[in-house]
């Protein structure tokens, strides 16, 4: 928008000498926008108004965002008001555009201002402006940091918790960091930045230590498994080696036992096993 106008400078003067509208005029234009689609009407009812996109533009130079591209969304939210004004309310449309340029800007900045998003709810966009507002006010006053009484009123003020206000603290305090960056910034031989962190994965070597410690104990179980007669083996299959594991009483059904007489068979079954695989291989390996 301001390079169909030359300079960022050029078109801010340009914004500043636009005629300003009286109530009827302005009311009449929106009419005419909204019932007409009319294009002139929609242009001269905005370029009236770039002024208040560029003063409330201004309010958020500090967070280190080019004006241009500032005014740039601020002009988006302003054809958005246009789009929604009901001019049979009688505001003026000033009043009703405020809103709209200001959060258009600030969905830009919170897009912008760092490569890891944040402040996608409604409580935290609150807390990313008001803190930054507190700490721009305490740096005025010669104050490094907020103390907790700070946080504590900060998160009672917007409804947060008094966590949350320091984890957002601490994000604006540094400049994001890439994982892929040297320790020591003068030196590129230097180790990076994720080579640090921990990982909570197990070795390599321990993973394929238990893929081959499991296989080797399936096969020791259906060695000892043959040790079982075909009733005892049923059972242990279906009350012990399956996903959902079958109850007494309907294993009983099936067999046409008691429970009772299914758990005494299960116990002496699972007996045998173990008896089995004590024989056969390391004690060590099933004592637990």
């Amino acid at each position: 928008m301001a390079s169909e106008n030359g300079s960022p400078r050029h078109f801010v003067k340009a914004a500043m000498s636009a005629p300003y509208l009286e109530r009827e005029e302005e009311h009449q234009l929106a009419l005419r926008w909204r019932d007409d689609k009319d294009e002139k009407a929609l242009a001269r009812l905005t370029a009236s108004h770039m002024r208040l996109v560029i003063s409330i533009a201004s309010r958020f130079r500090h967070f280190g965002l080019s004006m241009g591209d500032l005014i740039q969304e601020g002009h988006v939210g302003l054809l958005e008001a246009a789009a929604r004004f009901e001019p049979e309310r009688q505001v003026r449309f000033s009043t009703y555009a405020t809103w709209w340029i200001r959060a258009s800007i600030q969905d830009y900045i919170l897009r912008n201002w760092s490569i890891v998003r944040g402040g996608t709810s409604s409580t935290q966009k609150a807390l990313f402006f008001n803190l930054r507002r507190l700490r721009a006010k305490m740096a005025r006053n010669g104050a490094s940091t907020p103390d907790s009484a700070m946080y504590e009123e900060i998160a009672a003020a917007i409804g947060v918790s008094k966590s949350d206000v320091e984890l957002m603290n601490s994000r604006l305090s540094a400049p994001d960091t890439s994982l892929n960056a040297p320790v020591i910034e003068s030196d590129s031989t230097a180790a990076d930045r994720q080579d640090f962190i921990p990982c909570n994965q197990p070795l390599q070597d321990q993973t394929v230590g238990e893929v081959i410690d499991t296989g080797r104990r399936a096969s020791w179980l259906e060695d000892a498994l043959k040790e079982l007669n075909e009733r005892e083996l049923r059972i242990v299959r279906e009350r012990r080696l399956s996903e959902e594991g079958a109850t007494l009483e309907s294993l009983g059904e099936k067999l046409g036992i008691s429970k009772e007489r299914v758990r005494q068979i299960e116990n002496r079954a699972l007996q045998k096993l173990r008896t089995a695989l004590l024989r056969d291989h390391d004690r060590t390996v099933f004592s637990s």
